[in-house]
């Protein structure tokens, strides 16, 4: 699985006071555990004012990229703010995100197309979540189409099927899953990206459902996640889940991941 470490986004109640307080030690800190837990990309997302973001934003990329050499997954929901912010990133990463609502991909798929930024775009358009999977698919294939206009080629896309609270759902995760599944049957070359922790928001021992819709997401064809990295547990569960799947070849990437020390015994409570 692709692994995009959330942990700086200031909507974290302590990372948003290290923005605030402007922590360098904090952030590069949080830049440095995330690679070496494993991430592949780091999200870096400021959650202030529309009016401050760029220059906070510009302030946090300064400080995560000359901690890391990781590619960035620049998060913000303004499309103004990322092109205004792309400048500041040394390498191309990934857009986070763009979907069918507003103006979005108008603003962002123009700006990225003769690169190799790739991007992050959600299910939903000018009415919202769509209810059905069905409804879902159909927004994806408006995103393709969008990307066909602009030459963007679909392995650069990262399909957010939209992850929503378990809790307030009548039928579990079946929605997500029709989804996953339905998108890896349209096209096998984008890939399927999560925001693994919405699903447990309001719930108790929140881990336990992360881990188990983790594993369910992997097999109906999700290959990347919005997670935490630090989180041993959760990345347990997703190297066990993609090696009991067949994704792993005689199980060399979990073993990898047990060696290195970034999975191991289950936690105790």
């Amino acid at each position: 699985m692709i692994i995009i470490g959330e942990k700086l986004n200031g909507s974290i109640p302590s990372i948003g006071k290290a923005i605030a307080e402007r922590n360098e030690k904090r952030i590069r800190s949080l830049a440095v555990k995330q690679e070496k837990a494993g991430a592949d990309y780091l999200d870096v997302c400021a959650s202030v004012p529309e009016s401050e973001e760029v220059e906070t934003l510009k302030w946090m990329l300064g400080l995560v990229q000359d901690a890391s050499d990781l590619p960035i997954c620049l998060d913000s929901p303004s499309p103004d703010t990322i092109v205004k912010a792309m400048p500041f990133v040394n390498k191309p990463g990934l857009i986070n995100s763009v979907s069918m609502e507003g103006d979005k991909i108008a603003k962002i798929f123009p700006v990225i197309a003769d690169t190799r930024w790739k991007c992050i775009a959600l299910c939903s358009d000018e009415n919202g979540i769509p209810d059905t999977a069905y409804k879902r698919l159909k927004v994806f294939e408006r995103i393709l189409a969008e990307a066909d206009r602009h030459g963007i080629s679909h392995n650069r896309l990262f399909i957010d099927p939209l992850v929503e609270m378990l809790c307030t759902s009548e039928d579990g995760i079946s929605v997500i899953l029709e989804t996953i599944r339905g998108i890896r049957a349209m096209d096998a070359d984008v890939h399927i990206i999560g925001a693994v922790s919405n699903i447990s928001f309001n719930l108790p021992v929140r881990a336990l459902i992360n881990q188990t819709f983790a594993a369910l997401a992997i097999g109906a064809g999700m290959d990347a996640g919005i997670i935490d990295p630090l989180n041993r547990d959760l990345i347990g569960s997703i190297y066990a889940a993609e090696a009991c799947m067949g994704l792993d070849d005689y199980c060399m990437e979990y073993i990898g991941a047990f060696r290195e020390g970034r999975i191991g015994p289950l936690t105790k409570e």
